[in-house]
């Protein structure tokens, strides 16, 4: 990798209105050395792709609490690819049941981090697993 820090897209997607762990997150991925940009609340997935593509992220941090992880991660990983964004990591964080987890990898989905997963460790991962974009 460059000097440049790693660029992080954190972004709740769907009508959950749960914020608080992404934000943590954001805001410890920030003290790990991350660059960090947070979108906010329901996010459309055409805003998340959006907001990838103007920022120039190498990472998509996705938030869901709601259960409708099934219905959006694919939706966004597929407007990331169809934008050009295919090596744009996609990770999640979330309930996510264990049996969703192969499908999701299937669509696109590098990480996947459950509750009581800490910062260091979604750091680790990134640092180990984001390639260097062009």
């Amino acid at each position: 990798m460059t000097d440049a820090p790693i660029k992080v897209l954190i972004a709740k997607p769907g009508l959950d209105g749960h914020d608080r762990g992404a934000k943590v997150l954001a805001r410890g991925l920030r003290d790990e050395g991350f660059e960090v940009v947070y979108t906010g609340l329901r996010q459309t997935p055409e805003m998340v792709a959006t907001a990838a593509l103007q920022e120039d992220v190498d990472v998509v941090g996705l938030s869901i609490l709601s259960g409708a992880h099934m219905t959006l991660v694919p939706r966004i990983t597929q407007i990331l690819r169809d934008t050009g964004l295919d090596d744009v990591m996609v990770v999640l964080g979330g309930i996510i049941p264990d049996d969703d987890a192969a499908a999701l990898r299937e669509v696109g989905v590098s990480g996947i981090f459950g509750p009581g997963t800490t910062i260091a460790e979604v750091a680790d991962f990134l640092r180990a697993n984001v390639r260097a974009r062009d």
